[in-house]
């Protein structure tokens, strides 16, 4: 199938269809290929820009650098969203391999976008990144005065198995200046952190 006709089956209703195009473009990809699907993170067409973004997250490290540079230059909202999107796919599909800097060092400065859409998916994708986001996720908590900020970095402690985790939820579960709502939502991340460590393998615990 040719190129064009891969990049038309990333908008078929079908995601059977889509997932298939979107590994054959992975396969067989050019020097276009990644310029081409980042010019679609603009796209109206939810389905097609989804699919272009799990794409530039299947292509994996080579993608960073030209995501972080629309992550924080695009004036498209949808596009830096997107672009933070598509950097949570390629730690999603590499977790084996280190984050590059860049693309720790763009997701941070991220998090202060004006745009909960941006800021927001910026801290999910450092969640997915996991340990080596840890700090970065640790010093915005304690700096940030954006309290739906705060209560998602909050929030994706309770996902992150690092030990460490324990330690900020239950330091701002005891701050009495925390907000209250960020309070409540630190006691249930801590209770979610417990249990995934719990149910592990005594091996796999610190």
């Amino acid at each position: 199938m040719s190129t064009e006709a891969l990049f038309q089956q990333l908008k078929h209703p079908n995601p059977h269809l889509r997932n298939q195009a979107m590994w054959e473009l992975v396969e067989n990809r050019d020097e276009t290929t990644i310029s081409r699907l980042m010019s679609v993170l603009d796209e109206d067409d939810t389905t097609y820009r989804r699919a272009a973004v799990k794409a530039l997250g299947a292509i994996g490290i080579d993608t960073v650098e030209p995501l972080v540079e629309a992550l924080l230059n695009s004036d498209n909202v949808t596009v830096r969203g997107s672009a933070a999107k598509a950097l949570a796919q390629v730690a999603i599909n590499y977790p084996e391999i280190p984050f590059p800097e860049a693309g720790l060092q763009g997701l941070k400065a991220a998090m202060d976008d004006a745009n909960p859409v941006v800021h927001i998916a910026a801290v999910m994708a450092l969640g997915e990144i996991g340990s080596p986001a840890f700090d970065i996720l640790a010093e915005a908590l304690r700096t940030t005065d954006n309290i739906a900020l705060a209560v998602t970095i909050a929030n994706t402690f309770g996902s992150i198995d690092d030990p460490r985790g324990a330690d900020v939820l239950q330091g701002l579960i005891e701050d009495e200046s925390t907000e209250d709502y960020v309070r409540e939502l630190a006691v249930s991340a801590l209770s979610r952190l417990e249990l995934v460590r719990n149910n592990q393998p005594p091996q796999n615990r610190e």
